[in-house]
Parts: C-alpha cells; structure tokens; sequence
C-alpha cells in the first residue's frame, strides 16, 4: 500500500479538493492521510521538503500534485 499526504488549509477550495480526490483514490492501494496545514502548523516544513507550494495539494509516490490554487505556504506561515 502506498502512502499518500493530502494536503490543505480549510478553504472553500481544499475542502472541495479533499472530498473529490482522496475518495477517488482506490483504498486497496493507497493509505491517505489529511493534514490540515492550518490547523498543524509544525507540518509546514514537511509539506516543504515534499516539494508542496500551495494548498491544496497531494503527495503521491513522493511526487506533489497541485490540485488548486487555495493558499500557497508562505499565507499559512
């Protein structure tokens, strides 16, 4: 099973994002875990190291997926 981040700050968009991307990915393969960036601040630099710019985002197979433009990190900061 592949481990996947999704990434988000609460918006509008994010939310969105979240309910349409992580249930469309098959549960058999991949385990998704939801951070919220707003909520879990001291996950930014991860976030960062992963190559994530903005929200809402998804880290798949070690490689970000920028969904949507909701907030870039430096807005959360």
């Amino acid at each position: 099973m592949t481990k996947t981040v999704f990434y988000h700050a609460g918006c509008p968009v994010c939310v969105e994002a979240e309910q349409q991307f992580v249930t469309a990915l098959d549960p058999q393969k991949y385990q998704v875990e939801v951070v919220h960036l707003g909520e879990q601040k001291n996950r930014l630099v991860e976030a960062e190291q992963a190559g994530v710019k903005s929200v809402p985002a998804l880290v798949l197979d070690g490689l970000p997926f920028h969904i949507n433009f909701g907030a870039s990190l430096n807005d959360l900061r």
